[in-house]
């Protein structure tokens, strides 16, 4: 693995590897090698974050790294200099390069022309890095995904909701989406994803009915925030005591954060399962610390 950029590119054996390392960096924690030591990467976000820029942040030292936040104000990408030209100026200072952005290409085209390891921390395609975190949450609360339910509620065609697609396509679990009729994935992506094992529906009851996971995220993804009518066809779809009375027994609830009360998830619910909701945030930071030791070699 030379790059992360998407859960659709990594084999079912990466995503094993990765959990693995992951939950070994967990319960090692303080006793960690440096395998980045001497080693400085460029964290490149032109989108805010909170548990992105924390966890990169904290990993990279605990590894023995220098992290470099560049945001789009410190570099002249934010003045229109072209993505390969960036690339090949930082693939010949630093080491490696974590990037949060719209566009996928950007992450894809600065990984092909950079020559330095390069992490998709976002984009308006994937969100590999939050899925990894959620698998291992998964793994650790539920034993694992062989033989559960997951349902993914709210955007169908979200960053989160594709990753999610591709996780089930690789790994094999049933995966149910509900999503307004707007915002399901369209079908020639589903035809492209080709998985049996997962189904979409607009239906959140349908969705949730025997799910041993319960998915949310907010319902305008960042830089959607003034489409207002789109958050409008959300109507029905909040995750409520109401709605998860159909879900498994023994389910649990996933939300990346950050969280809107009262849209797509109640107050109370999300307090029922903030131990889950916050271990998921906490393992963002394992997870990609992970994906540095794989690619920091």
């Amino acid at each position: 693995m030379k790059h992360l950029l998407s859960i659709e590119q990594l084999s079912v054996r990466e995503i094993h590897g990765l959990l693995d390392s992951a939950a070994h960096l967990k319960l090692q924690r303080g006793r960690d090698g440096k395998q980045l030591a001497g080693q400085t990467w460029a964290l490149i976000f032109t989108k805010s974050s909170t548990r992105t820029r924390v966890s990169f942040e904290v990993g990279i030292r605990e590894l023995g790294g220098f992290p470099m936040f560049l945001s789009k104000n410190d570099i002249q990408l934010g003045r229109g200099e072209l993505v390969k030209d960036t690339a090949r100026v930082l693939g010949r200072m630093v080491h490696g390069a974590i990037i949060r952005t719209f566009a996928q290409q950007d992450v894809v085209e600065f990984a092909q022309y950079s020559g330095i390891p390069t992490i998709n921390a976002l984009t308006d395609d994937e969100h590999p890095c939050q899925i990894l975190a959620d698998l291992l949450t998964v793994r650790e609360k539920l034993g694992g995904w062989e033989g559960r339910k997951i349902a993914f509620i709210g955007d169908g065609f979200s960053n989160m909701a594709r990753s999610w697609m591709w996780a089930a396509k690789h790994l094999g679990f049933e995966l149910a989406i509900a999503a307004p009729v707007a915002c399901q994935p369209p079908a020639d992506y589903l035809t492209k994803l080709g998985a049996s094992n997962v189904t979409v529906t607009g239906d959140p009851l349908t969705a949730t009915r025997d799910a041993h996971v319960i998915n949310t995220d907010v319902w305008l993804s960042m830089g959607q925030e003034d489409q207002q009518d789109k958050e409008r066809e959300f109507a029905g779809f909040e995750v409520n005591s109401a709605l998860l009375a159909h879900a498994a027994p023994d389910h649990i609830v996933l939300h990346c954060l950050p969280a809107y009360r009262g849209k797509e998830i109640s107050e109370d619910i999300l307090e029922l399962h903030a131990a889950t909701i916050f271990q998921q945030a906490e393992n963002r930071l394992h997870a990609q610390k992970a994906i540095l030791v794989a690619l920091g070699r």
